[in-house]
């Protein structure tokens, strides 16, 4: 059970329960949440109307009518389950750079040197207009106060915090100029990585493994809520911040992306239908615990600010 704190605009969106009840979609405003289950029975459902929809809960936010809960007496789930959920890689500048360091075997090319050929790479991508985009799956999500579960067989887990844009309208080969138009909210993701497992060892021409990697269950925190994309401000200039324990391991702006949300968003909708609800989660920044030499453990907490988004916070539990 968990209190709001300090959210962008009015209201936001979430999905609740009390006791054992069922999961309902509520209007958080304040410290209060209004059931909406009479309007629709998901979150998701909601998005998929969400031009019509989006007035009525600006009325709803300042009426009294309705079943409003208090929110400290509800259990906060993930937000919204996703169809699909496709995610942007080494999409931060100082990220990439530091991941590339990080990679280089003992006795290989100087620190400068690697610094130099990825930043050259980077400027190279940004002006071709190729973000690197994979598919990852909606049986990964917990909610934002779950606890992340880190599998018996995973022995380097590391945390991506990420700023995620939620679909509304569908979208589907749409230039960046009106991708944003498609975007209905934004909300928070943490992208937990087996590290060792990124890179296959035993068939490296064949590259990277996100299956294994990204996609055990409970490896994508996602919540507290949907801000709608009206109230989030520029997505372009947001701060993200992760503390581990209470320390500071990520501090950056958004402004570090080398691909906005909009080109994102219009890159993926090249090649695939997106839908109300799914997510597009734009990469994450510098400050991941392979640069600070610190991966994630049995009892750590996890916490998570997106600028206006609100915080999330994940337990960390070893399986065995």
């Amino acid at each position: 059970m968990e209190t709001s704190p300090h959210l962008a605009g009015p209201f936001a969106l979430g999905t609740f329960s009390a006791g054992s009840g069922p999961a309902f979609p509520g209007l958080v405003a304040g410290d209060r949440v209004l059931d909406l289950s009479e309007h629709a029975p998901t979150t998701r459902a909601l998005l998929e109307r969400w031009d019509d929809v989006l007035p009525l809960l600006r009325d709803a936010a300042t009426a009294a009518a309705g079943e409003w809960r208090p929110l400290g007496e509800l259990r906060v789930h993930a937000p919204v389950e996703p169809r699909q959920i496709l995610q942007s890689g080494a999409n931060y500048r100082t990220h990439v750079i530091d991941l590339a360091v990080a990679h280089e075997p003992p006795g290989g090319r100087p620190a400068e040197q690697v610094r130099a050929e990825v930043a050259a790479m980077m400027d190279r991508r940004a002006a071709e207009d190729q973000p690197y985009v994979f598919i990852g799956l909606p049986s990964s999500v917990t909610g934002p106060y779950d606890d992340v579960v880190i599998p018996s067989w995973c022995t380097k887990p590391d945390w991506e915090l990420e700023l995620a844009a939620v679909i509304g309208r569908p979208a589907h080969r749409v230039g960046p100029e009106s991708a944003l138009d498609h975007v209905a909210a934004y909300t928070i993701a943490n992208d937990i990585t087996a590290r060792e497992l990124v890179f296959r060892r035993d068939m490296p021409e064949i590259g990277t493994d996100w299956l294994r990697a990204k996609n055990a269950p409970t490896f994508t925190p996602l919540g507290p809520y949907l801000v709608p994309a009206a109230f989030a401000g520029d997505p372009g200039d947001l701060k993200v911040t992760l503390k581990l324990n209470g320390e500071v391991m990520q501090d950056e702006s958004t402004k570090d992306m080398i691909f906005d949300v909009a080109r994102l968003v219009s890159y993926a909708s090249q090649t695939v239908e997106l839908l109300p609800g799914d997510l597009v989660l734009t990469g994450s920044p510098a400050g991941n615990g392979l640069h600070h030499g610190r991966l994630l453990r049995d009892g750590d907490v996890m916490e998570g600010t997106i600028t206006g988004l609100g915080t999330q916070r994940n337990g960390c539990r070893d399986e065995r």
